[in-house]
C-alpha cells in the first residue's frame, strides 16, 4: 500500500532538524543564513528581516549564491513548514550542506508570535517584467531591485565615461540620477558619447541625456545639474546623493569633490581615460584611501594632456564606463568586492589588466581627520585646487 502525502511527510519530519521560531531569531544574530523558499508573491507580501529569498522550484540551482559554504548553519522556512522541510532533506541528501534545519510553523507561525516582520514596498507588475534577470540573481532578488530603484547616483560629467555609465545605470533601474555637465553636445563628441546624437549637437548635455535615460526607462528620474561645480556649490549639489560617478576630465574638480565626498562620507567611484589606456577606482571614505592618498600632487601639464589634446579611442570610455556602473551596483547592494584600495588599469591595445594596491596615507591632509572632527563652519570651505594644481604644473 502506498503512503499517503501527509505520512511521507511525517517522515521526513521525523529524519530532518526542526527549529522554533524563537530560535531562529536567536540564530540570525548568530549569523546563519535563513532562506524563505516561498515563491515571489508570498515573499513580496512579507518576510522574515534578515532573510534571502531562494523560491523553493530553484532551490537547488540557485542556493549556492546564497549559502555558498555548506558548513553554516542554514534555516529554511515556507508558509507552514511542509516545503521548507522537503527542501531541507534535498539540501543535506543531495547537496551536501551539513547543518540545514527547517523553522517550524513557518511565516505563518512567525507572525502569530508577533516577531518582526518586513514588507517590501510594492513592485508593478512591468517592473517585475523589466527587472526580471535581476530578480532571479539571489545576490540582487526583490529586495536588492528595490535598493537599486531607492538609490540616487550623482554623474559628473555627461561624455564619455558618463555616458554609458548613465546607460546602464538607467537600465538596471537606478532610480534617480543627477548629472553634472555645463557644456553641450559637440559633433566631435560623438565617436564616444553614446548618450548623444546628431540631432542634439548644440543642446545642453544634461538635457540630451535626461532625454535619452527618459526614453529607456521611465522609472528613472534624471535631475539636471547644468553647472560648473566649485567650492561655492558642490556640498549643496552632492549631499543628497549616496554614490558619485566622477568622469571628469580635470585636476582640480577631482580634488574638490575627493575633498567634500570625504567629509560628507560618499563614496566615489572614479575613472579616467587617454588613448589607449584606462584606470578605475573606488574611493569610500574612511573605508579606504581618498583620491589625495593616491595622488598626493597632480601630475605636470606633459604627463596628463586631456583627451582633447591626445585623443582617445572611442571606445574605451565605453569599457572603462561599464566597469564604473559595475561598481556602483555592487556599493548600492552591498555584493561582491568593490575597488576600494585598488587601482585598476586597462591597457586596449593588449587587452590586459594591471592592479595596483593603494593604502589609505594617515597623513593625508583630506582623509587623515575623521569627520566629526571637522566643524560645520569648515564643510565648505576649500582649498584653492586650482593654484594646487597649477603649482604642479
Amino acid at each position: 500500500m502506498t503512503p499517503s502525502g501527509a505520512e511521507v511527510l511525517r517522515q521526513i519530519k521525523s529524519q530532518i532538524t526542526e527549529v522554533d521560531p524563537a530560535e531562529v531569531r536567536d540564530q540570525l544574530a548568530q549569523g546563519a543564513v535563513v532562506v524563505d523558499v516561498r515563491e515571489a508573491e508570498e515573499w513580496a507580501a512579507g518576510h522574515i528581516p534578515g532573510a534571502v529569498h531562494v523560491p523553493r522550484s530553484s532551490l537547488e540551482s540557485r542556493i549556492e549564491g546564497a549559502a555558498p559554504d555548506r558548513d553554516v548553519p542554514v534555516v529554511l522556512y515556507c508558509a507552514s513548514g511542509n516545503r521548507s522541510a522537503w527542501a531541507t532533506r534535498s539540501l543535506t541528501e543531495d547537496l551536501g550542506y551539513q547543518n540545514v534545519s527547517s523553522m517550524t510553523g513557518g511565516y505563518t507561525l512567525w507572525k502569530d508570535r508577533g516577531y518582526d516582520v518586513e514588507v517590501p514596498k510594492f513592485m508593478s507588475a512591468e517592473q517585475r517584467d523589466r527587472y526580471s534577470r535581476h530578480i532571479l540573481l539571489p545576490e540582487v532578488g526583490l529586495e536588492g531591485q528595490q535598493k537599486l530603484l531607492d538609490a540616487k547616483v550623482l554623474l559628473l560629467g555627461a561624455g564619455g565615461l558618463g555616458s554609458p555609465t548613465a546607460l546602464y545605470l538607467a537600465a538596471a533601474g537606478v532610480g534617480t540620477l543627477g548629472i553634472v555637465d555645463d557644456d553641450v553636445v559637440d559633433l566631435s563628441n560623438l565617436q564616444r558619447q553614446v548618450i548623444h546624437n546628431t540631432e542634439r549637437v548644440g543642446v545642453s548635455k544634461v538635457e540630451s541625456a535626461a532625454t535619452t535615460i527618459e526614453g529607456l526607462n521611465p522609472d528613472v528620474k534624471v535631475v539636471q545639474h547644468q553647472l560648473r561645480l566649485g567650492p561655492e556649490n558642490i556640498v549643496d549639489v552632492i549631499k543628497d546623493y549616496d554614490v558619485i560617478v566622477d568622469g571628469l576630465d580635470n585636476f582640480p574638480t577631482r580634488y574638490l569633490v575627493n575633498d567634500a565626498s570625504v567629509r560628507l562620507r560618499i563614496p566615489v567611484v572614479s575613472a579616467a581615460i587617454l588613448g589607449f589606456d584606462g584606470q578605475l577606482s573606488v574611493f569610500k571614505p574612511y573605508d579606504g584611501p581618498c583620491y589625495r592618498c593616491l595622488f598626493p600632487e597632480p601630475p605636470p601639464a606633459e604627463l596628463a594632456p586631456s583627451c582633447g589634446a591626445n585623443g582617445v579611442l572611442g571606445v574605451l570610455p565605453g569599457t572603462m564606463g561599464l566597469l564604473q556602473a559595475t561598481e556602483v551596483i555592487k556599493l548600492i547592494l552591498d555584493i561582491g568586492s568593490p575597488l576600494i584600495g585598488r587601482l585598476l588599469m586597462y591597457d586596449a591595445l593588449s587587452a590586459s589588466t594591471t592592479e595596483v594596491k593603494v593604502r589609505r596615507d594617515p597623513e593625508c591632509p583630506i582623509c587623515s581627520r575623521e569627520p566629526e572632527a571637522i566643524s560645520d563652519d569648515e564643510l565648505g570651505v576649500f582649498p584653492d585646487y586650482e593654484a594646487f594644481c597649477a603649482g604642479a604644473h
